[in-house]
């Protein structure tokens, strides 16, 4: 992932967008491209929902990863790392043996 943050600061850097590449903006901007990938499935069927142009995911979901990689950047956060605890984190609260083929929330396992 750093390659890829590494290029996106580069980017950002030579247009000089780091200005307005603030966390409120960051987040917002987070959200809206999330939006975006949300609107390629919007209205289809679980079937159809595999059957959506790629392109239009690729492209979506790349400008996600690029807000959550610079807004990772901002906070000096290791994208992988966050990951990685964050799985740690739900295996605690959602055990194999409770959470297993069940979409319950571990609240209510």
């Amino acid at each position: 992932m750093q390659n890829a943050t590494d290029a996106l600061l580069k980017f950002r850097d030579e247009r000089n967008w780091k200005q307005f590449h603030d966390p409120k903006n960051l987040a917002a901007a987070l959200g809206i491209e999330a939006a975006e990938l949300n609107e390629v499935f919007l209205w289809k069927t679980t079937e159809e929902s595999r059957e959506v142009e790629l392109a239009k995911v690729k492209e979506e979901l790349a400008d996600v990863l690029a807000y959550a990689l610079l807004l990772a950047n901002e906070f000096g956060l290791d994208p992988e790392q966050i990951v990685l605890d964050k799985v740690q984190q739900n295996a605690l609260k959602y055990p194999v043996e409770k959470a297993k083929g069940v979409a319950t929330k571990y609240t209510d396992l």
